[in-house]
């Protein structure tokens, strides 16, 4: 055992993120951390890594409790990070100043982590004058150079094209199987189900409000895997599945009736298009391929149809209900007509905003975000206020004024 997490749990201005979470991380594993957006699982990557603490519960690392960054851990991120006006070679290196070693050991350690990510050459280059997958590999580098025991990394190739992004996976992989890192353990937070395949030994799927840890799936094929193998396939649908359990959706329906998924009222009616002219019906893998949506990008919508009562969502399969066969087939008008009134029966956030804009003639946005802070933090207020804002007015319920920043009621009316 290298890293255990007992009953850990935090929460931000009261707001609850994660709460009774155990996981275990041993050597010689690649353990990916799934779950949908805003779910925890960065904040939960933190924690593990010490870099902020948990309310509850504790982590240790070889046994002693982790409260605060420890030698023996290093992260990845998602964004570069890069100290623009310092060369690949001097950035790899930062990260042992603080460690006491004499210039030259610095920078004969940087220079051979340089050389494993396949660097070797760009050591005197600025990152400005490197692309995306260069600077993620002088990220990767600068993480490897401290010769982690646990290597976490936080959605480390979402920000790449497709192809950067394969061939960067790849090579990770590559240096893991030949036994080239002196990492013992990889935890990897990706949205990517297919990711999470081809690198993992088992995944973990974070899930809820606040978090926790829903299932664990074993991953158990060889390396290299290909994902046309019906066992890759049969893995990621699996996990689909565990990400859409009936008693999950039905209980995240309730949740965001009033926390409002991250969903643009253009691709959902995007999606509901698709769904019809697949028939009404696809499981996840094949949506997702006919969308080219990811899936931090596709259950938020799904979330909202659900919501909505447009479509049902279970086990890995998505069905569009009567009125969401009714959606798909109408014209703009009509859609505005029937996203109105399933606004008006599902979300009580919308029906309470109208009544207020109806009854007093004008809501002021301070006012409305005032009232959504006693729920959320500002920062959630502030997002659930855009959806809803987005919503209403796509709908017709009621009419915003940009420069007063004021709702009004619709102008029709």
């Amino acid at each position: 055992m290298l890293l255990e997490a007992r009953n850990v749990a935090k929460s931000f201005q009261s707001y609850p993120v994660l709460r009774g979470v155990d996981l275990a991380l041993r050597e010689g594993e690649i353990v990916a951390l799934l779950g949908r957006s805003g779910g925890g699982k960065s904040t939960l990557l933190r924690i593990l890594a010490g870099l902020i603490p948990p309310e509850e519960g504790e982590v240790r690392f070889r046994g002693k409790r982790v409260e605060g960054p420890v030698d023996g851990m290093a992260m990845v991120f998602q964004t570069f990070a890069l100290f623009p006006w310092l060369t690949v070679l001097e950035n790899v290196a930062l990260g042992l100043e603080a460690r006491g070693l004499s210039k030259p050991e610095r920078e004969r350690r940087a220079r051979e982590a340089i050389a494993l990510v396949g660097l070797e050459g760009f050591e005197e280059a600025l990152p400005k004058e490197l692309s995306g997958g260069m600077r993620q590999r002088v990220g990767l580098a600068r993480a490897l150079v401290v010769e982690p025991e646990v290597l976490f990394m936080d959605e480390p190739f979402s920000a790449l094209d497709p192809l950067t992004a394969e061939g960067l996976r790849g090579d990770l992989l590559d240096l893991w199987v030949a036994g080239r890192l002196r990492t013992k353990a990889i935890l990897l937070v990706t949205h990517n189900l297919e990711e999470a395949v081809a690198l993992a030994d088992r995944a973990l799927v974070l899930g809820g409000t606040p978090g926790r840890i829903l299932a664990e799936v074993p991953i158990r094929l060889p390396h290299p895997r290909d994902p046309k193998d019906p066992r890759f396939q049969a893995l990621a649908d699996r996990l689909y599945a565990e990400l859409t359990r009936r008693e999950e959706v039905e209980r995240r329906v309730e949740e965001v009736a009033y926390r409002l998924p991250e969903a643009p009222v253009g691709a959902l009616l995007a999606l509901v298009e698709t769904l019809g002219r697949l028939g009404g019906r696809a499981d996840l893998p094949l949506l997702a391929e006919e969308t080219g949506l990811a899936t931090d990008h596709l259950l938020p919508l799904l979330e909202a149809l659900g919501l909505l009562g447009f479509a049902k969502v279970a086990e890995g399969d998505v069905e569009l209900t009567p009125s969401g066969l009714a959606l798909a087939e109408a014209d703009l008008a009509r859609q505005k007509e029937l996203f109105a009134e399933h606004l008006l029966r599902r979300v009580p956030l919308v029906e309470e905003v109208r009544r207020r804009v109806l009854a007093q003639g004008r809501l002021r946005e301070a006012e409305a975000l005032e009232a959504l802070q006693v729920r959320f933090p500002q920062a959630e207020a502030r997002r659930v206020w855009r959806r809803l804002l987005e919503w209403g007015c796509f709908a017709g319920l009621f009419a915003y004024d940009e420069p007063s920043r004021t709702l009004y009621p619709p102008r029709a009316a």
